[in-house]
């Protein structure tokens, strides 16, 4: 049975009572300021600190006066729970605010911006679909996978100062690429084969480590602060040249998308579903008994430029990573390497095992050899100036839904010199 709250809102509505993701938002008379997302209205955390209601808050009241979450992300994960409770507790059917309307806002007349101040962003390779996919395109099928990717989930550390908040628009990268297949030479130009990647965020939260502290899975799992939809954008055609032999750098370090509501893990425990089964046996330190993926569909949609209607090109899962987020974060932290709160790690790109589930376009196009049709667009193979881009989350529950909202950013044209 769906708990109840004063605010109402149908049942597929993806920010529900048993949701209740956090937010930073601004108002035509306000500045930015932590909120929570309860049907199409936000519960103003500002303002709610500063009534006689947070008396029974477990937390101080200047945590949620700022303008970030990352006061709320460096508190202790029993703090989280507490809070989370307090936060339902007020949202709930016998609310002692839901008389005062000047605590809550109309979505539609707030405006997001980045939850989090992220320090470090790390990003995986962590669903077996995705590098198979671009492994054959890469190689060939028979060393599609890597020797490594079995033992270790691969990764590459990306640009925090690129990541950028749902709905702001970014300009088509320009690199070194080849101009022909074959080429030994290459040009300076835009990029040719824009591509998106359907990711989940994962921010950590808690305690600072120290330089040389390892952390477990579990410990991992304990400290992930919050989940959001990621669109890590990438230029394939500057990939191919630069990625040998350090991987991705100037192909992917132009823009990254996340979506403005920070869901948290205890919103997500009823999409617990069963881990990948690994072919070989993980080292002790990424074995995880206890670990679980997500059963959250994720959606892709595409607007072609000039076009009024978005077009749904991939339905995928986040139960399709051969790795948990919390073997990433271990493994991460196995060196010693220090993690602070605010800090963010990508699942890289999920693709489910169907045609209609790939998480890029350079899977569905099969690296650009084979154009499909999107809206009017008959040759449709990676992304033009002007197209849109939209990926969304929603979980269905017993009853009620648990959504993330939506992550959006358009292609502009390069940036004239």
């Amino acid at each position: 049975m769906p708990a109840k709250s004063f605010v109402q809102y149908a049942p597929d509505c993806p920010f529900p009572v048993e949701n209740c993701p956090y937010g930073v938002f601004s108002t035509a008379d306000r500045a930015p300021r932590p909120g929570v997302a309860i049907g199409d209205k936000i519960l103003d955390l500002e303002a709610l600190s500063r009534t006689q209601h947070w008396s029974k808050a477990p937390i101080p009241a200047e945590v949620v006066q700022k303008g970030t979450l990352d006061a709320l992300a460096a508190r202790e994960p029993e703090e989280w729970a507490k809070f989370r409770s307090f936060v339902q507790e007020i949202l709930g059917a016998d609310s002692p605010i839901a008389s005062d309307a000047s605590l809550l806002v109309n979505q539609k007349d707030a405006k997001m911006h980045m939850p989090i101040t992220i320090g470090d962003y790390t990003d995986f390779y962590a669903s077996y679909e995705h590098a198979f996919n671009c492994g054959v395109l890469f190689r060939d099928p028979k060393n599609a996978i890597q020797p490594n990717w079995k033992h270790l989930p691969v990764g590459y550390h990306g640009r925090a100062s690129s990541v950028v908040i749902s709905g702001t628009p970014f300009h088509r990268p320009v690199g070194q690429i080849l101009d022909k297949p074959g080429d030994k030479q290459p040009i300076f130009s835009p990029c040719r084969k824009l591509d998106y990647e359907l990711e989940i965020g994962v921010i950590y939260g808690g305690s600072e480590t120290k330089l040389g502290q390892r952390l477990s899975p579990a410990e991992c799992r304990r400290r992930t602060f919050g989940l959001v939809i990621l669109n890590d954008w990438s230029a394939r055609d500057i990939q191919a040249w630069e990625y040998v032999p350090l991987g991705p750098f100037l192909s992917k370090n132009f823009c990254t998308s996340i979506s403005p509501w920070v869901v948290s893990p205890a919103a997500l425990e009823p999409f617990k579903t069963k881990q990948y089964e690994h072919e070989f046996e993980l080292l002790p330190y990424l074995q995880d008994p206890e670990g679980f993926n997500y059963d959250i569909p994720l959606k892709v949609e595409i607007k072609p430029e000039g076009e009024e209607a978005f077009e749904q090109v991939s339905l995928s899962n986040t139960q399709h990573l051969y790795y948990t987020f919390a073997q990433m974060w271990a493994h991460h932290s196995c060196t010693g390497c220090r993690l602070r709160p605010s800090d963010m790690l990508g699942s890289g790109t999920i693709s489910a095992p169907r045609r209609d589930g790939l998480g890029s376009l350079l899977e569905k196009s099969h690296g650009g050899k084979e154009p499909y049709t999107l809206g009017k667009r008959q040759d449709m193979t990676f992304l033009r100036d002007g197209d849109v881009v939209r990926m969304s989350a929603v979980a269905k529950g017993d009853g009620y839904c648990i959504g993330f909202g939506a992550v959006e950013g358009q292609v502009l044209p390069p940036m004239e010199q």
